[in-house]
């Protein structure tokens, strides 16, 4: 066990919150696997707590993996992965599931091992990677616009472009990690006003041809229109049955929570432990539950733009943002659409929901991180070894 946390390195605040969290992950899943249990026509809940535990298990072991990666290794792996990723989501794209004549295409199955895995999020942690490259190497540089197109937009709106018929709640967190990492790395504020602009314009035309043309490729527009006018609507609806519910675990959960285990609202709930997880955690541990997950996000945040800060490099510091980031945006969007204060996106809580691919790919992106303020550890360490070497007569005045 010794030689295990000598070998893990990077900040260490941060591999104590995402263990943490993980570890308090447990009580809400296992709590919510009897609604799993009873739709799955089976009894055995334990099975849901083995598969939790094999999903933060590897979660973790690509999390470890990653981080004795040195991260400058991540900008020629990004140049590779974007085809890969680009050819995944079109075969996700084209194989056509569909549930109620939406488009329901966001999860290919791994062959041999017969498990799913959704394209979507593992191509949103490389295409930030990519984003990042990208502006790293124009930081000593006069950006233009119409250079920029084919570098940097082009593979942006590739990859929006095969998420967005499926997933309009990812593609759109994509487009605004994107605009936010390329803001940070000091692209000219009025070619990303044309890009906003552009990305804008593009989603109403797809939204506009898909009502026009309702059998040209399968899609989610009525999802998300319904969605959107429900959340405006104050009245209530039979599509608003899982926001009213999770409103009702939070209002039961009161200051102290009704104890773990014994959760109503999971029982009625259909993503009591993915989507919809934190309401859970409300109403079994009250507001204080929740006020400490939301601490634990937000303490997230400040060791990941620590360790941005602290970076030695352009690349560096905007790789720990662009993958980092993103994780506690989506965390801040889940409790927000819990509490009724955003429509229903399908977001997941990073860490905390049940699901193999969100573990895996939020793992990926703290590995990242990691890795970036491994680095800076081993910059630090040499430095001293130098300073040592070069003040011999100090070591030895201080041993005397």
């Amino acid at each position: 066990m010794q030689a295990l946390f000598k070998n893990i390195k990077g900040d260490k605040l941060i591999w104590a919150i995402v263990a943490l969290m993980a570890i308090l992950s447990f009580l809400p899943v296992y709590s919510a696997a009897s609604n799993l249990a009873y739709r799955g026509d089976s009894t055995n809940t334990f099975a849901f707590f083995i598969k939790h535990f094999m999903h933060l298990f590897l979660g973790f072991a690509i999390m470890y993996g990653v981080h004795k990666i040195p991260y400058r290794y991540f900008r020629g792996l990004s140049l590779i992965m974007i085809p890969v990723v680009l050819v995944l989501l079109g075969i996700t794209m084209l194989q056509g599931t569909t549930i109620d004549g939406a488009n329901a295409s966001r999860w290919i199955q791994i062959p041999i091992v017969g498990m799913s895995f959704q394209t979507s999020t593992f191509a949103a942690v490389v295409l930030l990677v990519y984003v990042a490259r990208y502006m790293s190497k124009m930081k000593d540089e006069v950006i233009t616009f119409k250079e920029s197109i084919l570098p940097l937009w082009t593979p942006v709106f590739l990859v929006l472009a095969l998420i967005l018929p499926a997933n309009l709640s990812t593609a759109a967190i994509i487009f605004l990690m994107v605009v936010m990492l390329v803001f940070l790395g000091g692209y000219p504020i009025r070619y990303l006003a044309v890009i906003i602009g552009s990305g804008i314009l593009a989603l109403a035309m797809f939204v506009l041809v898909a009502k026009a043309f309702p059998g040209v490729m399968p899609n989610r527009v009525d999802t998300w229109m319904s969605r959107i006018e429900n959340f405006s609507n104050d009245e209530d609806t039979e599509a608003d049955y899982q926001i009213e519910k999770a409103k009702i675990a939070i209002a039961s959960g009161g200051i102290q929570g009704v104890g773990p285990g014994k959760s109503i609202q999971k029982n009625f709930l259909p993503q009591s432990s993915s989507d919809f997880i934190f309401a859970i955690i409300v109403e079994e541990y009250g507001s204080i539950g929740g006020v400490f997950i939301m601490i634990m996000y937000m303490w997230l945040l400040f060791r990941i733009v620590i360790v941005a800060q602290k970076a030695d490099t352009v690349f560096g510091k905007l790789l720990a943002l662009g993958v980092g980031l993103p994780i506690v945006f989506q965390a801040l969007i889940n409790m927000a659409v819990a509490v009724e204060l955003f429509p229903v996106t399908g977001q997941t809580l990073p860490l905390i929901s049940s699901g193999g691919t969100s573990i895996w790919m939020t793992c990926l992106a703290i590995g990242i991180v990691l890795s970036v303020s491994a680095q800076r550890e081993e910059i630090k360490e040499q430095e001293e070894v130098l300073t040592e070497e070069e003040n011999p007569l100090e070591i030895l005045s201080e041993t005397i």
